[in-house]
């Protein structure tokens, strides 16, 4: 009965869209903000249909129903794989495909027409680097839609999805550029906004003596998730971020040296972990249990890395500049292991928390992002600073330089980047979504962010 009476009340909110629909700034504004979409691929759970599905209807964040406060007006695909959705997407919401990235930024015509551009740069049958990086396009992206903005004498907000580039020289280029143009940039993962359980706030200016981040997902890709999530709690320590000086990888038996050695603290490891398993003890559905039931194939389009990948647990020992200690530890291998935990200066006991991703795994994730997105493109200002993913890219660029030199210390003055922190608890999801989107209620199978309810009916 209380199923029932939970859904009933959550049709009858959603009914009433049009009058309870809100945003951060929709209502500060007359004109709704115009956005080029440009994606490498369209397809089921693909990072394109996990944001674009919070930009093409209402959603919830933090359990109100929102309204994405602008309106996707073109769209850019670099591929089309055999589950490709761009096409039918395209005509179903009547947004035109086009060919090129200048075009869907001049909406056909030779001059800017959109107000921001979001491109998504991840997903597709993309060649690796010899060194092990992933060739996604995400600099000739940036690059097309800054000669378009050049041109037009008009720089636009932009998204760009995860790490600035797998070239440390591109992403500096990139970032100085949206800098050297005043142009509002914001990038990165999508992990840090998600709910802390339990809730975690560091004090105002904290003295960080040591960190761990732990993921159970694979080299390159999931290292930069878990590196965003320890910088979005270290770059609020007392002098704010000053930068990292070395990062060394640690695999096989250097791995099972350093952790007998004490290069990390195990205490902070077993306070990370404790964590995740209380989340798991009041999460309300099992991740593997139901919600993920009768979706349809996903073609596996990734390009398939020649690099030697560790086997087993790994460890990314991180020194920052100002002497601040920190450890990423890959352990397992769970795609929905995003635990931190660290110690504070005068203090014993561990503070941790574990990241939540929702009951539809990782597709929940992608509401909170896209609220932080929207917000930057309809006020031009950046929810967290861009500097952080700068930050970030440069230390996985490092971690692959480690992996290919036999796991030696790598020292990174790319990573010399500092900046200071702001507060960006107001972009973070509370878990008050999760009251709606609860375990029992089966995820869309297809791309329906306008018939929502469905799903629950």
């Amino acid at each position: 009965m209380e199923k029932k009476s939970r859904r009933r009340e959550f049709l009858k909110t959603a009914a009433a869209v049009p009058t309870l629909l809100s945003s951060s700034a929709v209502a500060k504004t007359a004109k709704r903000p115009r956005v080029a979409a440009i994606f490498t691929v369209l397809r089921f759970r693909s990072h394109a249909f996990n944001i674009l599905e919070n930009f093409l209807g209402p959603y919830y964040f933090n359990g109100t129903l929102m309204d994405p406060g602008v309106d996707v007006v073109s769209f850019y695909a670099d591929q089309f794989p055999n589950d490709d959705m761009a096409r039918e997407v395209s005509r179903r919401f009547k947004i035109p495909l086009y060919h090129s990235i200048d075009d869907a930024l001049c909406a056909g015509g030779d001059q800017l027409a959109v107000d921001a551009v979001l491109s998504i740069g991840e997903h597709g049958d993309y060649p690796y680097s010899e060194t092990g990086r992933h060739m996604y396009p995400r600099k000739k992206f940036f690059d097309k839609a800054i000669e378009v903005m050049r041109r037009s004498n008009q720089y636009v907000p932009l998204f760009n999805d995860k790490h600035l580039s797998y070239r440390w020289d591109w992403s500096r280029e990139m970032f100085d550029t949206a800098r050297q143009q005043q142009m509002p940039l914001i990038a990165g993962s999508s992990v840090p906004l998600a709910q802390r359980r339990p809730e975690l706030n560091l004090p105002k200016n904290p003295e960080i003596e040591e960190a761990v981040s732990i993921h159970g997902g694979g080299l390159e890709s999931y290292d930069f998730h878990a590196f965003e999530v320890l910088q979005s709690f270290v770059e609020t320590r007392s002098g704010g971020e000053t930068g990292i000086s070395e990062i060394q990888l640690l695999t096989g038996d250097e791995f099972e040296r350093a952790k007998q050695a004490g290069r990390w603290s195990q205490d902070l490891v077993d306070a990370a972990m404790a964590a995740e398993s209380n989340m798991q003890a009041i999460r309300q559905t099992p991740p593997s249990v139901g919600v993920f039931a009768k979706q349809p194939a996903r073609s596996d389009t990734k390009a398939k890395s020649t690099l030697r990948q560790p086997s087993g647990d790994y460890a990314i020992s991180v020194k920052y500049a100002d002497g601040l200690r920190a450890t990423v530890l890959r352990s397992g291998s769970s795609s929905d292991r995003w635990n931190f935990a660290c110690r504070l200066r005068g203090e014993t006991k561990p503070r941790a928390t574990a990241l939540f991703n929702g009951p539809w795994g990782n597709r929940c994730l992608f509401k909170a992002l896209s609220h932080a997105i929207q917000y930057t493109f309809t006020t031009g200002h950046e929810p967290y600073p861009a500097e952080r993913t700068l930050l970030t890219t440069g230390a996985v660029d490092a971690v692959m330089q480690s992996w290919n030199q036999g796991g030696q210390a790598v020292s990174t003055p790319q990573c010399a980047v500092r900046y200071k922190s702001c507060d960006s608890r107001a972009f973070r999801e509370s878990g008050a979504t999760w009251s709606v989107i609860t375990g029992d209620v089966p995820q869309p199978a297809g791309f329906e962010p306008r018939t929502f309810t469905d799903s629950v009916r």
